[in-house]
């Protein structure tokens, strides 16, 4: 049996371009047999810088959306932490894997660092650097000795992520791939994710799954159709 999980998705309470209620979320992915989703929401200047008047209220509005979704998905499928970060240095975004409640709490303003520090940061506390769609309009290419992975494919069909490049480049340094819906709006459907043999069911499960690779990259959906993507192995043969 293969297990999905879905690696990049948003709820309409933190995220400003999400606009889809969450029991419509948990609907979508409880009917495409998902068994995992992990909430990504924007981790950025617009979301944080705006939303309390301490560190501790700001973080209590991020992680409100992962709350309720986890509450609105409770015996239908896992719903697991991860963020989408953007630095201040320029528009690219970087899903992190790795992060609790307590971690965001106890480490303020990671939005403020650079890649480069937020590189040696993530190794030294354990987590998971990933380029989202690296390809697409805007993004800035870095040095991919600086991150984990890249996001192989990102299902969001409104966006030229242009995934066969971002597939090329995981190839030719040997990154990890992951592969993400990047689920905002009503007009989506579930499109991305991984396949595995087991549930995930924690965070620290879905990183030493992602480090190994025995994985299967879901790929669906009208930007497969479009970048002539199908469902993948994580490591070529």
């Amino acid at each position: 049996m293969k297990y999905k999980t879905e690696l990049h998705t948003h709820t309409l309470l933190v995220s400003p371009c999400a606009d889809t209620p969450l029991e419509e979320v948990v609907r979508r992915y409880a009917d495409a047999g998902y068994s995992t989703v992990v909430v990504t929401d924007h981790y950025c200047d617009l979301v944080i810088d705006n939303a309390g008047a301490d560190w501790t209220q700001k973080m209590e509005h991020y992680l409100s959306g992962y709350r309720a979704m986890k509450e609105a998905a409770r015996g239908t499928f896992n719903v697991l932490l991860g963020c989408e970060l953007r630095f201040l240095e320029n528009c690219n975004d970087y899903l992190v894997f790795g992060m609790d409640e307590e971690f965001l709490h106890t480490h303020p303003e990671l939005h403020k660092m650079s890649l480069k520090s937020f590189s040696a940061f993530a190794k030294e506390h354990g987590l998971l650097l990933v380029q989202a769609h690296p390809f697409r309009n805007r993004m800035t290419m870095v040095d991919p000795r600086l991150l984990d992975g890249v996001e192989a494919f990102n299902g969001h069909y409104s966006h030229k992520s242009k995934n066969y490049l971002a597939n090329e480049l995981a190839n030719r340094y040997g990154l990890i791939k992951t592969s993400g819906t990047d689920f905002h709006h009503p007009t989506q459907q579930p499109a991305g994710g991984i396949m595995t043999s087991e549930p995930i069911t924690s965070v620290t499960q879905l990183i030493e799954i992602l480090k190994q690779g025995n994985y299967t990259l879901i790929c669906q959906g009208p930007a497969a159709e479009r970048d002539g993507m199908t469902d993948m192995p994580a490591k070529e043969n």
